[in-house]
């Protein structure tokens, strides 16, 4: 069985959105990255479900990075008031 930490990784890059400049290691799934991601916030308390599509993709020293961008059709709403912050999972 293969560990979590010798599985094939990329480096996904959130340029926009909620999550803009949040940087996230994740696992190739069938030895590809995912052209669409989505990501669970938690904003005072309340849960949403963020979509993320990409936009490109570049090898960084051997690495790939792939960077997303928000797609807030298909997003829950999220609200962000004076001094709170959206809790990354």
């Amino acid at each position: 069985m293969t560990s979590p930490d010798s599985e094939p990784r990329y480096i996904a890059e959130f340029i926009d959105g909620p999550l803009e400049g949040h940087v996230d290691s994740r696992v190739f799934i069938h030895g590809k990255h995912s052209p669409r991601i989505s990501m669970v916030v938690a904003v005072e308390g309340l849960e949403s479900l963020l979509w993320y599509d990409e936009v490109d993709n570049r090898d960084v020293e051997g690495e790939l990075h792939v960077r997303y961008a928000f797609d807030a059709s298909d997003s829950d709403p999220y609200v962000v008031e004076d001094g709170h912050e959206i809790d990354y999972p």
